[in-house]
């Protein structure tokens, strides 16, 4: 009923304010005469009155002490109504100075001003202080409260807990904190008890637990995914507050307290790179990233956009995209340092005007089709854009002496069984390939063209591989096509039980390719680190607990088959690759066969044709010719496997 009642119009708690201090100063003339009324001059305390209302009237509107509302009085409110005490009976202080200086009779006691001072700030903060509690106490008392445990009794911690009761509208009782931290265990926070973190198990069970809310942001990801599993075991909704940065106007809501996401689970520590390093190299410079509306390119031009660039070209064919990430970065980039070009990677007429008109210092090739099955019905084109787009732009970089160019490759190159993989394992051949062969004196290609670099200083361009595997959110991830599937009830599809996939965060990816950029010399195959492969089937269940379900009991996992071209698990390097280590533990650098760049030219010509006639049989054969660890899985090209042997 209480938490019902509309907030007070701030003209009530302005007179409210007034006639507490009115009584303040009151009660102050009873103390200093023992609490003899025929002692006070009813005149003296008249005029008194008068005085210090006229001048509490001008602080307290001044000071706005009355906007804030009374049920969710904070440390600042006390701030502002100290002050407005403090200035009001100096106000009267100077005035009572005067009137000594001038007409030898003081206006007021000093010790009556001290003591009105103490009373009316003591007034003012108790009845404020009665009415917050009394709210949170009429609040705990709903029956149906949801009984949650906060993990970290931090500034995160304590922040969640006030969200909590500054909201009428959130049905929680906060039972305890928790902490790993030792020497917080057996204090309290507002009132309620810090426990240690490692009795949490026998918390739940005593408590009878309805959530836990995650509020500290250095708990070990293999403890906190220990810490889910128990919950969803007992049927703990597991919510998670987000960082810092993103609270709203440095304030945390309730609305921004939400569900664990599978992400916040498969999320590993935060990556550090080179900063120094990479600032240096990218200092002023035109940087040109291809596919840059794509959920890496675009990721890639906001970290780039953090760095003293010079320019940054975003290039990409979808208008729309690009238009989205042009007015994203308008909002939050002030140096309005890039500029938006469309154009597709495999128009080489269009892309030669790109690079005549900005000439890029450095290149981050992210363009390119990446969906498997659909890629397996459409051979041709997967060549058309993962190859021939890749080879116009590495073509271009040369041409127009770009300093390096950094191809984004993926885990399905290695041992490939689709096409799309395939694509881009021809792609990074073609680029390895063309980076060995390269002189300072410029590069004749087996067309006929020269291609000599033009500028002052000639660079050499240094073409670098990056190669990694999934990544959370990108388009065509697996997590929001499970998430759409749950909302609707499902069923979630799994293509195969003992499927499994390596994942990694689009900003993680982002930072190692920057970093390995900086770091390459040129040729270089670099190999992230991807943590652990995660069973397909078992993300989708946990995915379901967290979305408070039961899997195969309120949404049923059905395995749909593997897809044309898919295969069990993925792999950083073939059979016949290894690596070497980098300065940076997260990069590796992958041992690859190299390729003669002449006879791989006439090859990647040939499956240019073939997939410019549309011929998908033969480009399918070309490809095979050129990557002889590319065998078809669950597709209709296994037969041509068996024709390439024979």
């Amino acid at each position: 009923m209480f938490t019902q009642i509309n907030i007070v119009p701030r003209w009530v708690i302005f007179l409210l304010d007034l006639t507490i201090c009115t009584c303040s100063l009151i009660f102050a003339y009873f103390l200093k005469h023992n609490l003899d009324l025929t002692a006070i001059e009813l005149p003296e305390l008249a005029r008194n009155l008068l005085i210090i209302g006229t001048i509490n009237i001008a602080v307290f509107f001044h000071i706005r002490t009355f906007t804030g509302i009374v049920r969710y009085t904070s440390a600042q409110d006390s701030f502002r109504i100290l002050v407005a005490v403090i200035i009001g009976n100096g106000t009267f202080f100077v005035l009572n100075l005067i009137a000594i200086t001038f007409f030898q009779y003081p206006l007021i006691s000093f010790a009556i001003l001290i003591t009105n001072g103490l009373t009316s700030f003591l007034l003012l903060m108790t009845y404020r202080v009665l009415i917050k509690y009394f709210f949170i106490y009429v609040k705990n008392l709903n029956l149906d409260k949801k009984k949650v445990i906060i993990y970290g009794a931090g500034e995160a911690g304590l922040a969640t807990k006030r969200t909590f009761d500054h909201d009428g509208s959130v049905n929680k009782n906060i039972v305890a904190f928790v902490d790993d931290d030792p020497r917080k265990i057996g204090k309290t926070i507002d009132g309620v008890k810090i426990l240690d973190a490692a009795n949490l198990a026998y918390l739940i069970g005593e408590h009878e637990l309805d959530e836990i809310i995650f509020a500290s942001y250095t708990i070990p990801d293999d403890k906190k995914d220990q810490i889910v599993d128990l919950c969803l075991e007992n049927d703990i909704k597991v919510l998670n507050i987000p960082p810092p940065d993103v609270w709203t106007n440095g304030q945390l809501k309730s609305t921004q307290i939400q569900k664990l996401n599978i992400e916040d689970l498969l999320n590993r520590k935060s990556i550090k790179i080179d900063i120094e390093g990479i600032g240096e190299m990218l200092d002023k410079k035109r940087i040109l990233i291809t596919g840059a509306a794509g959920s890496i390119g675009s990721e890639i031009v906001r970290q780039l956009s953090k760095f003293n660039v010079g320019l940054i070209i975003l290039c990409d064919q979808s208008e729309t995209a690009l238009h989205e990430l042009y007015l994203e970065l308008e909002e939050t980039n002030s140096n309005k340092n890039f500029h938006a070009f469309i154009g597709d990677v495999r128009d080489e007429q269009r892309m030669d005007k790109l690079f005549e008109t900005y000439k890029p210092h450095y290149v981050y090739h992210a363009a390119a089709y990446k969906h498997v099955p659909l890629m397996e019905d459409n051979p041709a084109e997967a060549i058309k854009a993962n190859v021939l787009g890749t080879k116009t732009i590495a073509d271009k970089a040369v041409k127009y002496g770009v300093q390096k160019f950094v191809m984004i490759s993926t885990d399905k190159a290695v041992n490939p069984t689709n096409i799309m993989g395939a694509s881009k394992r021809i792609a990074e051949i073609y680029v390895q390939s063309l980076n060995n062969s390269l002189s300072i004196d410029g590069f004749i290609f087996s067309n006929g063209l020269q291609y000599i670099n033009d500028l002052e200083v000639k660079p050499i361009t240094k073409f670098i591989t990056t190669r990694f595997g999934n990544v959370l959110g990108s388009n065509g991830s697996v997590i929001p096509r499970f998430k759409q599937q749950i909302e609707k009830g499902g069923p979630v599809t799994v293509t195969h039980p003992e499927i499994t996939r390596y994942f990694m965060t689009i900003p993680e990816a982002c930072r190692l390719v920057l970093e390995a950029g900086c770091m390459g010399k040129g040729g270089e195959i670099f190999v992230f680190d991807m943590g652990k492969s995660v069973k397909i089937v078992e993300l989708a269940k946990k995915m379901i607990r967290l979305a408070g379900l039961e899997p195969n009991v309120d949404v049923k996992i059905e395995y749909s088959g593997l897809r044309p071209g898919e295969k069990l698990y993925e792999e950083l390097l073939n059979d016949n690759e290894n690596t070497m280590p980098t300065h940076h533990e997260k990069i590796m650098i992958g041992k690859v066969r190299e390729y003669v760049f002449a006879e791989v030219e006439k090859q990647i010509y040939e499956l240019i044709s073939s997939a410019k006639s549309d011929n998908d049989r033969q480009v399918v054969m070309n490809m095979k010719r050129l990557v002889p660890e590319f065998k078809s899985k669950n597709s209709i090209f296994e037969e041509l496997d068996k024709v390439i042997n024979d």
